[in-house]
């Protein structure tokens, strides 16, 4: 059961994001870029090492495509107070626009997704999902704390 489960959640998160691209897509956007700016959104002012680790890329990676939105006017890098050689990455106006173009996209996307569902199915499912997050971040916090005692 658990790979119907996996195979469903992962087939699911590929739906989404590739009808979600081609809706982006005609605002102007990426995927790469609709996924940093969505970062930037919920994490104001983190830095880009923080982010590439969020977007599970190099950070280098991370720094070209925080380049090109730099120019784009849509992410303005800051100075970090506590380190120098840190960037604290932030939306500019142009880029607070675009993520709220880019907003009702992904909410119209999910009602049509979920469209037969009544809406206690709606909440219960969305519980669901959060407690099977919470769980696996659990998990996942508990690898990380095992290696840091592990390898420290």
């Amino acid at each position: 059961m658990s790979d119907s489960i996996g195979f469903l959640i992962g087939d699911i998160s590929r739906l989404i994001r590739r009808t979600f691209d081609k809706r982006a897509k005609a605002i102007g956007v990426t995927r790469a870029q609709w996924r940093v700016l969505t970062w930037l959104q919920r994490h104001v002012g983190i830095n880009q090492s923080t982010l590439a680790d969020m977007l599970e890329l190099e950070t280098m990676t991370v720094c070209r495509m925080v380049d090109r939105l730099q120019s784009a006017d849509l992410v303005e890098r800051r100075a970090d107070v506590d380190d120098r050689r840190a960037w604290r990455l932030f939306l500019t106006p142009k880029g607070v626009a675009l993520t709220e173009q880019l907003t009702p996209v992904g909410e119209q996307l999910l009602q049509e997704a979920m469209i037969d569902l009544a809406d206690t199915e709606k909440d219960q499912f969305l519980h669901l999902l959060e407690r099977v997050r919470s769980n696996l971040q659990s998990i996942d916090d508990a690898d990380l704390q095992e290696k840091r005692t592990n390898h420290g």
